[in-house]
């Protein structure tokens, strides 16, 4: 199997031209390639396939081969792709996901993809959406409390595709995160598991976070995270509409234009290297 490893802001995926490459067990394969000392070593594997309702479509796998809706930081990667290895020249192009059709926008320098602004669409609020069990599935879970393995905490859910708890702490660079993110991702409240955002406001326009990922365990970074953590800010009063969010890879710039009901976020992809692995013992 031929492919190229890249990465957004440090959130790294495999990533498989599927318009040449065919995978029998796209879920086993990204189990093996994820692995960090037996394979190349990611947050997990993505497929570029054909799409009949867009240019392209994102299937994408967590590194425990469990199938994810939709990836921030890996669609900028898709979209820096299809331009860098030729199978676009457009600057603008669609992507469709399991959370539906995304729109992109390529700023290039030397002929290459540098800085991608993804149009996420809207945050999703209703607790039954997201999904979170409440008492009222109509509901808005905002600085809510929940109890995760005997400590109290208040958190905001939304869904950008996936679904997200933002948990705002006090410091997020001393966080224990390995041991309180799995607590929140198996947690009889989210029956499709969660991803956590735990965040610190820095200032109107700024803030800190690190993630726990289902599925993948802490990233360097989570486009769709870092989405739920401004809509989290902005609809807690902390920060303005655009807010820069700083993540252990790097910063990603997100801007909720609450007019239009969108989120937009602009950040860079990078590629790390093109291989080949031999993937013919994975049944």
């Amino acid at each position: 199997m031929k492919f190229t490893k890249m990465h957004g802001l440090g959130n790294d995926y495999v990533y498989v031209n599927c318009l040449k490459e065919k995978l029998k067990n796209p879920s086993a394969v990204a189990r093996f390639v994820s692995d960090r000392h037996f394979g190349i070593g990611s947050d997990g594997l993505i497929l570029i396939n054909p799409s009949q309702r867009a240019d392209f479509e994102m299937e994408m796998y967590n590194a425990d081969g469990s199938r994810g809706e939709m990836c921030g930081n890996g669609i900028r990667c898709v979209a820096k792709y299809v331009y860098d290895y030729g199978l676009t020249d457009k600057t603008h192009i669609s992507v469709e996901t399991l959370a539906g059709i995304k729109n992109l926008d390529l700023t290039l320098e030397d002929g290459k993809a540098v800085l991608i602004k993804v149009d996420m669409g809207k945050p999703e609020l209703e607790a039954g959406k997201i999904p979170v069990v409440t008492k009222h599935l109509s509901e808005k879970v905002i600085d809510m409390p929940i109890d995760v393995d005997g400590i109290g905490y208040r958190m905001t859910c939304i869904s950008m595709g996936n679904p997200h708890a933002v948990v705002f702490v006090e410091d997020v660079k001393g966080l224990e995160i390995e041991k309180i993110g799995p607590g929140f991702e198996n947690h009889e409240s989210f029956p499709r598991r969660i991803n956590t955002e735990f965040v610190r406001v820095c200032d109107r326009k700024t803030v800190e976070m690190r993630v726990w990922e289902r599925g993948s365990g802490e990233t360097m970074a989570c486009g769709t995270g870092a989405c739920a953590a401004a809509a989290a800010c902005i609809l807690n009063g902390l920060t303005e509409n655009e807010v820069t969010v700083k993540l252990l890879g790097g910063d990603l710039l997100i801007k909720w234009d609450r007019e239009a009901n969108k989120m937009y976020m602009t950040g860079p992809a990078l590629v790390v290297y093109d291989g080949e692995i031999d993937i013919s013992d994975i049944k």
